[in-house]
């Protein structure tokens, strides 16, 4: 499994050549705090890399949720929905917020790895 970063601050790990599991950095959920509530895609949803495809609410902000590669929503996590404290409590885990089809295989090629996303953190 290979996780890629967005300069937005979403984490993609890519299971197999067209499934991919999306959530929050540990980053962004350290900047948002508490995160209360959750706006998820729906399944069968088609986006385009760069896309608002979901909001998250903390007690602090309220932060638009970008589709790092284009594709289809296939599954949105039920339990962070019901949860949103998952994402507090396990952003790299449980808290994940969708998987999707990825459709163009480049654009996940064109995201950073993990020492490239620690500059840019690094660096904000």
């Amino acid at each position: 499994m290979t996780t890629m970063y967005t300069p937005d601050h979403e984490w993609i790990n890519i299971e197999d050549h067209e499934a991919a599991t999306v959530g929050i950095t540990l980053h962004a959920q350290d900047a948002l705090g508490d995160v209360v509530f959750v706006d998820l895609p729906e399944v069968g949803r088609t986006f385009k890399k760069g896309e608002v495809a979901g909001v998250v609410e903390s007690v602090k902000a309220a932060a638009d949720l970008y589709m790092p590669v284009s594709g289809e929503i296939v599954e949105v996590n039920e339990a962070l929905r019901a949860d949103p404290s998952l994402a507090n409590s396990d952003p790299l885990g449980n808290g994940w917020f969708f998987k999707v089809h990825v459709s163009n295989m480049a654009e996940f090629e064109q995201l950073m790895d993990g020492p490239a996303y620690d500059v840019l953190v690094k660096n904000s």
